[in-house]
């Protein structure tokens, strides 16, 4: 008898702290067979990662408790229910049999361990390798997830490789031993578009090779429509619709699934605002109901003297090699030699593969990494080099918003002081009073509520708390923002919300913006502008459309061509 290479039953698993009992996912079936790739969607707290980590027994127990079901795994023409092997027998299945690629490559790898040595380590627990070959092997596969300098990442610390590096390193751990189960948990979420067309181009060439199932979890829908045979779309714990990706996308049924297809920005939606999935659970929406939320800016709206932000020349520099005496004998340069404007009242996007230098150039801007040389002039003031503590009072002028909501929060302190403590450091209103009245506004403005004022950031999602850092940001009234990644880890219809708030307040408040992103549709979408980033030069830079539609640089040309596109 032939089984299917995984099989989930009836799966239900509950969490459970002190009296309450909160249903995680609830009933789910489903199967995958050789060679298959099955995509599972839906939002934060839908239960997609939850399923996914209970295959390996990779939840916490307690607080998980699996109430019914099972979960059986093929191997030798057998089937065995993972829920009832002991933690010897699974040790030797995780990593080896089934593999897991995880969503956050940072908390994921060892901090005081090696690349190399990490994936050498899996060699030759599961493949029994000698050191030499597991070392020849890890090369292979550092070459093959496209890492520069595969033999010198052997001796590189996670700390010192970008997050997309960390992320492929990661990967090639994870198809070190070809597993017969990879489970991809966002997988190419921080990695740039080249990367990830390369990055599963090799894991399909792996899957035909080894006829291994894959399971990947993700919410990005226009990679789904590329990669997967079928789609199991997830909500509030439940499957609510499984079809061949093919009919998901031509003939969705559920409205879930349909507000998923639509809340993504697509080339037609510049201009207008986002649909978000309330909508589509409304009976009475209709998507051309969506208003047009400001004309498009063009060039000719904008007049040089209304510059705000003036770069020239900027270089950052950092030293890679030294002498015994301390002179520099090598550098790596991060920044190299960059000029560019931004005028008042408008959003700069800027783009570019892992390691061009995006973050580098938006740190240096504010001076939170300093420049080597150039200038910055900000309403015609050079900042590049003004004293610490001219820096600090002009601080409240220039905000960032972070990648990571995660770490940008003090886990100690409510959202409440987190917005008030920069704020009266830079005496914004003269008392503590009017302070919050001024914070409960705008908790308003990122559509959370005023009772949110004394929680910690642990009960709220990750697009609750990338908001409440929009929030912080906004309390200081600045005249310039950068957003840093700060959508790209977001469900697409929590980021269809954080778009529209940006181009709400841009409207309302009138600040100016870099927006860096990996992610060209929103680029695209939020941008007057945008700035194409090479190996710490600016390759090319004009109108959003005129760069996304035709783009000059062969460079801009491959990132847009490897930008995924709904199929169907």
């Amino acid at each position: 008898m032939t089984y299917p290479l995984l099989e989930i039953k009836n799966l239900s698993i509950d969490f459970v702290t002190g009296n309450e009992s909160f249903s995680a996912v609830k009933n789910i079936s489903f199967t995958l067979n050789k060679g298959e790739t099955i995509a599972i969607v839906g939002e934060s707290g839908s239960g997609k990662t939850v399923s996914s980590l209970s295959i390996l027994q990779l939840l916490p127990s307690p607080p998980a408790q699996y109430k019914n079901g099972a979960i059986l795994f093929s191997e030798d023409d057998r089937q065995v229910n993972l829920l009832d092997l002991d933690e010897k027998y699974l040790r030797k299945i995780r990593g080896n049999k089934i593999s897991m690629i995880f969503q956050e490559p940072m908390t994921s790898l060892n901090p005081v361990q090696t690349c190399g040595g990490q994936v050498m380590e899996a060699l030759m627990l599961h493949e029994q390798l000698k050191p030499g070959e597991a070392k020849t092997r890890t090369i292979e596969l550092f070459n093959q997830v496209k890492l520069p300098d595969p033999a010198g990442m052997l001796h590189r610390y996670p700390h010192q490789i970008s997050g997309g590096q960390k992320q492929r390193v990661m990967i090639a751990m994870a198809m070190s031993c070809n597993p017969s189960v990879l489970i991809a948990d966002e997988p190419t979420t921080a990695l740039d578009v080249t990367v990830q067309k390369t990055i599963l181009q090799l894991i399909k060439e792996l899957q035909q090779k080894h006829q291994m199932g894959v399971i990947y979890i993700t919410h990005d829908l226009a990679l789904v429509s590329e990669i997967a045979d079928m789609v199991i779309v997830m909500y509030k714990g439940e499957i609510v619709e499984t079809n061949t990706t093919k009919e998901i996308f031509t003939n969705p049924k559920h409205p879930y699934t349909k507000a998923l297809i639509n809340c993504r920005p697509s080339p037609a939606s510049k201009g207008k605002r986002l649909p978000v999935i309330s909508d589509f659970l409304s009976e009475s929406f209709k998507p051309d109901q969506l208003k047009i939320i400001h004309k498009e800016n063009k060039k000719e709206d904008f007049e040089p003297a209304t510059d705000l932000l003036k770069v020239e020349n900027l270089k950052v520099y950092f030293p890679v090699k030294k002498s015994f005496t301390g002179k520099i004998l090598k550098e790596f340069k991060a920044v190299d030699d960059v000029s560019f404007s931004i005028r008042k009242g408008e959003i700069l996007g800027l783009v570019g593969e892992s390691g061009c230098g995006k973050t580098t150039l938006g740190r240096a801007l504010i001076r939170l990494i300093e420049p080597t040389s150039g200038n910055i002039f900000l309403n015609k003031k050079n900042i590049a080099h003004i004293p610490k503590d001219e820096l600090r009072r002009m601080r409240k002028d220039i905000q960032i918003i972070f990648q990571d909501p995660y770490g940008s929060l003090n886990p100690r302190i409510t959202i409440g002081q987190a917005i008030n403590e920069p704020m009266k450091i830079h005496d914004i209103l003269p008392t503590e009073k009017q302070r919050k009245e001024k914070i409960m506004d705008l908790l308003k403005k990122v559509d959370l509520k005023p009772e949110h004022f004394n929680r910690y950031p642990h009960e709220f999602s990750g697009g609750q708390r990338q908001r409440i850092c929009i929030a912080r940001a906004l309390g200081l009234n600045p005249e310039f923002i950068i957003c840093d990644e700060s959508v790209s880890a977001l469900d697409v219809s929590v980021q269809a919300q954080v778009l529209n708030l940006l181009n709400d307040l841009k409207e309302e408040l009138g600040f100016t913006c870099i927006f860096i992103s990996h992610d060209l549709g929103v680029v695209h979408y939020i941008s007057n502008r945008i700035m194409v980033m090479n190996k710490g030069k600016i390759e090319e830079i004009g109108e959003a459309d005129a760069i996304y539609y035709h783009p000059k640089n062969v460079y801009t040309k491959n990132l847009i061509a490897s930008v995924p596109k709904l199929n169907f």
